[in-house]
């Protein structure tokens, strides 16, 4: 939630330009209220929340919850869309000066069979990156945290369906 808001507002003053990217987030930190503090707030809540995706997965392995298939599934790609935001957002505040980055990991996916290479056109908007891949990536960044919240709440679903409240298997109604 807390990504979601100041996500938000940094959104306010962001301009997905290639010339002008950079000269935003500086404008963010030295010229809005707080925006400094919103902006470290985005980036380091990023981090943090990475860290208990992490600990979740540990969490689940040792407890075995890999074994309830749809909810493990539906947390793999949930995991996956977080890792995708993750990097479309890196890319954001640096305007040109990520277009190397953003050329190799999205160059990937041209392993892809069939569809590789059209796949990479079509996410960098035309033949190279450029400012259309920037303009695509501020508006999948902006997106795709309400559909992780949205397969948020399908994993609770499946997860409340398995009645997994109880990991380590203790009795809840010991006085009897």
């Amino acid at each position: 939630i807390s990504q979601i808001l100041t996500g938000l507002f940094l959104a306010m003053h962001y301009t997905s330009d290639i010339s002008t990217a950079f000269s935003s987030v500086a404008h963010i930190c030295r010229d809005v209220n707080y925006g400094w503090l919103i902006r470290n707030l985005h980036a380091n809540g990023a981090s943090f929340f990475f860290i208990c995706l992490y600990l979740h997965i540990a969490r689940g392995l040792y407890y075995g919850s890999y074994l309830y298939m749809e909810t493990w599934n539906i947390g793999v790609v949930l995991f996956l869309l977080v890792m995708m935001t993750a990097f479309v957002g890196y890319v954001l505040p640096w305007g040109q000066m990520s277009f190397w980055g953003a050329t190799v990991i999205t160059n990937l996916l041209s392993a892809v069979p069939y569809v590789g290479n059209s796949l990479v056109q079509w996410i960098w908007g035309g033949f190279s990156v450029d400012n259309a891949t920037l303009t695509r990536f501020f508006a999948f960044h902006f997106l795709f945290p309400f559909v992780v919240a949205g397969a948020t709440m399908l994993h609770l679903l499946f997860l409340h369906e398995t009645g997994s409240n109880n990991p380590v298997g203790l009795n809840s109604n010991a006085d009897k």
